[in-house]
């Protein structure tokens, strides 16, 4: 992989995360219901969890001499605001988390030990959110 490809991965990375921590603050704001608290605490840890993905991302933009993207990544404009809705939105935005870290870990393997071990870190986090939304949808 070049060298502006994988910046341009962990840029697209960068970007997604700081949706990340705007998507999981709003979701918080719309949080309603006798379980409130614990659920709001839940998606506000979740907010700051993408920010400090963020900064992971941005740092290894710079470790390899590239420059952080300024942009923010997708946002939804849906007006869901149940819970089960919003952990539905919040699993297909972690699937699409670990999908760019298992890309970023594929094209580096073997490559760039730096980047092969930090995807594989990232890709364990993103794996553990998955797991962990998927269990508060079971009934």
């Amino acid at each position: 992989m070049q060298k502006k490809d994988f910046i341009s991965t962990l840029n697209q990375a960068l970007e997604h995360e700081l949706a990340g921590v705007v998507r999981y603050t709003h979701y918080s704001f719309m949080v309603f219901g006798t379980n409130r608290i614990p659920i709001i605490e839940w998606l506000r840890a979740q907010a700051q969890e993408s920010l400090m993905h963020a900064a992971e991302v941005g740092e290894m933009i710079t470790t390899y001499e590239g420059k952080p993207s300024l942009q923010v990544g997708r946002l939804l404009e849906s007006e869901k605001t149940s819970i089960k809705d919003i952990l539905e939105e919040s699993l297909e935005y972690e699937k699409q988390a670990l999908n760019m870290y298992t890309e970023l870990y594929r094209v580096n393997e073997g490559k760039d030990i730096i980047l092969e071990e930090f995807s594989r870190k990232m890709m364990y986090a993103e794996e553990m959110h998955v797991a962990e939304v998927q269990k508060m949808l079971r009934t």
